[in-house]
């Protein structure tokens, strides 16, 4: 755009911005004497377009003047067909002319009429119709023009100048030419359903000057006819084409271009490219700026590199909404360093906001089913350039172990309770026969309703499963019925006031599940989690530290300054990564802490100084 402002558009017309106007342009192959035509039609001969003997083209880019006489905004365009750098954003830019235009003249010199005249404007009017006729709507709604922009394109009239051949039509007069033309769309598979009418004009020149006279009387006529067009001030005309200009930018390689259409989707569609499978994003250009996210007519397919699969909970989903989860190390309820000795013995947990922890992975204990069949639906999504990416698996669930150990020894160090019993009372949950009441819903004791503190001891009864505080649970029976064997253990008061009376248990598939058994298991496990994190943290964590890098973060040989200051990293300047967006910072500009639910850290973790700007949930 070389004109500034709606005003500066005006003054350079030289009309009163209160004058109702309509667009007049014209198109057609370069040397068909296009400028030419608009000076004779419109300005009496008078060279208001420049014209040139030379072989260069003489029209660069989109003129206009205003004819003061019939109220009209004459616009001059590039030829095709020229010899042009930048031809797809040129050609993009006659779409633009078309769609602000009320009448379009399609000037040929041709002999007889070339294809190319129907393929121009039967892929003109199938982009209109495609791309748009939307965005002339939204101008409507955003400019607040009383005008509709009328979703019905231009009148065209093909203004056809021969010399040795007879015009069309003109063999046998019962022939409409406009017929004529019609059959040769339909042959041509072209249908330009988006004109509001198609006129032709025929001259035969035996000798020169041509006479234009014709094309003025039809040009004027089809002015005088307000029924789909009607004339708008020259503001509303600015507007539309500001408004497609926008909307409708952005390079186009002209290199990748298959140029089997005059206006391929790509000249007004989104250039972004799914990274995973290759598809292109359906949406119009520039889309991004109004919030509208990408989006594909294809499916996408698994890629491991990109790890494009979303989980979404299945509970939710059949009672009719649709809640992405997320597999993490820990859930949100449990501290820190409590989720990382889970996570040694566990895996990882899958959340639902609504329905609280669906899964536990059990990654070291047999039979537990895999999540996709039972607790979650699984879609493969598209990943497209400049997006955070997926990556919330398990992929950094190693660093999320680093940052847990150095959490875990600080809350060892500040507790007066080191975390056996919390450990011990969570794996109790872990492994723990189905009939227990999980620790988390234990608040109180079940018979004396004192509350739990968390320093106190909750005990489970042996034969109801229920909770019990230890003065409420001391004495011990036999519970056979429930698979503990003929040694004594604990029951509660009640249970064990009750103990002639015969429990009505399921048969027990077999004595695998006996108390032998479920000893060993809390046993090994108690072992086997405080052994890991034990072990692990007797490892110097630069030797973990790059095998647990989660994938989105940028590699530490790549970042050589601050991403927010620029200054250069030194031996003395260590590199600190975000855990929202994974660049590397000093640790002045990273020095904030905060929780990262969308990449599974639920407890404070370093955060970059933009993002933790940003408002809401990272």
């Amino acid at each position: 755009f070389k004109v500034r402002n709606e005003e500066e558009f005006i003054k350079k017309l030289d009309c009163s911005p209160d004058q109702h106007l309509k667009v007049v342009s014209i198109f057609g192959n370069t040397g068909d004497g296009k400028s030419h035509t608009l000076n004779h039609t419109f300005f009496y001969g008078r060279e208001v377009f420049k014209t040139s003997p030379a072989q260069e083209s003489c029209t660069v880019g989109v003129w206009a003047a205003y004819d003061p006489v019939r109220k009209v905004v004459v616009i001059d365009t590039e030829g095709l067909l020229g010899a042009t750098v930048n031809l797809s954003q040129r050609t993009r830019l006659l779409l633009k002319v078309l769609a602000i235009s009320d009448l379009v003249i399609y000037r040929t010199r041709a002999d007889r009429l070339h294809n190319d005249l129907f393929k121009f404007l039967g892929d003109a009017s199938e982009a209109y119709l495609k791309h748009f006729t939307k965005e002339l709507k939204a101008t409507t709604a955003r400019c607040g023009l009383d005008v509709p922009l009328s979703t019905l394109g231009p009148g065209v009239i093909i203004f056809h100048e021969t010399v040795y051949t007879k015009l069309l039509g003109s063999d046998h007069p019962s022939e409409v030419p406009e017929k004529l033309i019609q059959d040769r769309f339909r042959k041509l598979s072209c249908f330009p359903e988006a004109f509001s009418s198609i006129h032709y004009k025929g001259t035969r020149t035996y000798n020169p000057p041509t006479d234009f006279s014709g094309l003025r009387r039809a040009v004027e006529q089809q002015l005088e006819n307000n029924t789909t067009r009607s004339p708008r001030q020259p503001g509303v005309i600015y507007k539309a084409l500001k408004a497609l200009s926008d909307r409708f930018s952005g390079e186009i390689p002209d290199d990748q271009m298959a140029h089997s259409s005059f206006f391929p989707d790509e000249y007004f569609t989104c250039s972004s490219v799914c990274l995973s499978c290759g598809c292109g994003c359906k949406k119009s250009m520039n889309h991004a700026k109004e919030g509208v996210p990408h989006e594909s007519k294809s499916r996408c397919r698994y890629s491991h590199q990109y790890d494009n699969r979303v989980y979404t909970c299945k509970a939710c989903y059949e009672r009719g909404m649709e809640v992405s989860v997320v597999p993490k190390t820990s859930a949100s309820t449990d501290s820190p360093w409590l989720g990382l000795a889970k996570y040694a013995w566990s895996g990882y947990v899958i959340e639902c906001p609504n329905c609280g922890v669906v899964y536990r992975s059990r990654q070291y204990w047999f039979g537990n089913q895999d999540p996709v069949n039972t607790v979650v639906r699984t879609e493969i999504e598209h990943v497209w350039p400049g997006t955070d990416g997926f990556l919330k698996d398990n992929n950094n669930a190693a660093q999320r172990l680093l940052d847990g150990m150095n959490f875990m020894a600080q809350s060892v160090s500040e507790l007066s309770l080191g975390p056996t019993k919390a450990v011990t009372s969570w794996l109790t949950d872990q492994i723990a026969p189905a009939y227990w009441r999980p620790n988390s819903q234990i608040l109180s004791c079940n018979k004396c309703n004192t509350p739990f503190k968390d320093n106190d001891t909750k005990h489970h009864c042996r034969a109801c499963g229920e909770g019990f505080c230890d003065g409420c649970s001391s004495k011990t029976r036999p519970v056979p019925e429930r698979g503990w064997g003929p040694a004594p253990v604990r029951v509660c008061d009640n249970c064990y006031e009750n103990r002639g009376i015969q429990l009505d248990v399921a048969e027990l598939p077999s004595d695998e599940e006996g108390g032998t058994l479920i000893a060993r298991k809390v046993g090994e496990a108690v072992q086997n989690t405080l052994g890991a994190v034990v072990t692990a943290m007797d490892i110097p964590l630069g030797l973990v530290k790059d095998a647990a890098r989660p994938a989105y973060w940028v590699p530490d040989h790549e970042i050589l300054h601050c991403h927010n200051c620029r200054k250069e990293f030194s031996i003395k300047l260590s590199k600190h990564h975000c855990r929202a967006c994974g660049q590397g910072f000093c640790d002045e500009c990273s020095h904030d802490r905060r929780a990262v639910p969308s990449r599974g850290w639920d407890h404070p973790v370093r955060v970059c100084f933009n993002c933790n700007k940003k408002p809401g949930d990272l």
